[in-house]
């Protein structure tokens, strides 16, 4: 008998399973549906911590996962680093890079996750909305080259089929709900099944969300919290974002403005235009008439100069 199959996790909250519990407040998440369907021996690890960013992932949660040697390992990161007042697309692109070099090194499989568009379903001031599309922009970006690069197994979030539907959500708007998990679980399995995975259907539960009582609960035990602890850290940053904003669009309308106005001083023509010289058809008809001794008169047109040559 072939030895099991190791299935280790490490990232954020995504990751973790945030947005789907059991009733003893155990995340599960899309991972452990997943886990569920596979048809071989299976060993599950999952190393994930809410709130965690690219760097601790790379130092921390990576040598964790290494000491079981895993051979499908799923990194699911970028979250928490682009909420960040401090986010560097580049260092996040050079963790992950070295985060999956690791694990490529080790004869791992990679499974990848790009971000969807939070816009879309949380709504946000216009400015923020902006700055928010270009940081997740910037880590789907570097996860998409990178995948490519290691051959990983991407879900592409964003073209999945009603993605943004309102029951995939948890009460946060920022993670699935048990529904929204199991929707991702079911789109690895068949990814993992092109790769030669075998793995069955998976469950679909009809009970989703929370009652409008126990998300009221959660909102106050720890929605609030974060978004008071990340307003700390991240509202200084955004004011600062939001006029370098304001002066990036000012700059963008200006420049087209210019534009449009240096193209409407090449269409205006100018007031007064030269005499053009007779054309040579012309010419030819006044050498005629001189030689003929008649006085020169010059026509209009061709029809006018056949009415002067008959009279």
């Amino acid at each position: 008998m072939s030895a099991p199959l190791t299935f280790a996790v490490i990232g954020d909250s995504a990751a973790s399973g945030v947005g789907d519990s059991d009733g003893h407040g155990n995340n599960l998440g899309w991972s452990y549906h997943l886990a569920k369907s596979f048809q071989e021996p299976l060993i599950f690890i999952n190393a994930a911590r809410p709130g965690a960013r690219s760097t601790e992932v790379l130092e921390e949660q990576l040598p964790k996962i290494l000491l079981h040697n895993p051979d499908l390992v799923a990194v699911v990161v970028g979250g928490n680093d682009l909420l960040r007042s401090n986010f560097n697309p580049q260092k996040f692109a050079e963790n992950l890079r070295k985060t999956l070099l690791e694990l490529v090194a080790r004869g791992c499989t990679i499974m990848l996750l790009e971000l969807h568009d939070p816009t879309k379903i949380v709504p946000m001031p216009y400015l923020i909305g902006r700055i928010c599309r270009r940081r997740v922009a910037a880590v789907n970006a570097s996860t998409r080259a990178l995948g490519k690069t290691f051959g990983a197994v991407l879900m592409e979030t964003r073209s999945l089929q009603d993605i943004y539907a309102r029951e995939k959500w948890h009460v946060d708007r920022m993670h699935p709900s048990k529904l929204g998990h199991q929707f991702i679980a079911a789109q690895y399995a068949n990814l993992l099944t092109h790769r030669g995975y075998e793995i069955g259907e998976v469950k679909i539960d009809a009970v989703n969300n929370r009652s409008r009582r126990d998300s009221i609960i959660w909102m106050l035990k720890n929605g609030t919290p974060w978004f008071l602890k990340r307003s700390v850290d991240l509202l200084p940053g955004l004011l600062l974002l939001s006029a370098a904003e304001i002066i990036f669009i000012i700059r963008q309308k200006f420049a087209v403005l210019v534009s449009q106005f240096k193209g409407l001083q090449g269409k205006i023509s100018p007031c007064s235009q030269p005499t053009l010289a007779p054309s040579a058809p012309h010419l030819q008809m006044v050498e005629q008439t001189l030689q003929s001794g008649l006085t020169p008169q010059m026509p209009s047109n061709s029809a006018s100069s056949m009415r002067s040559m008959a009279s």
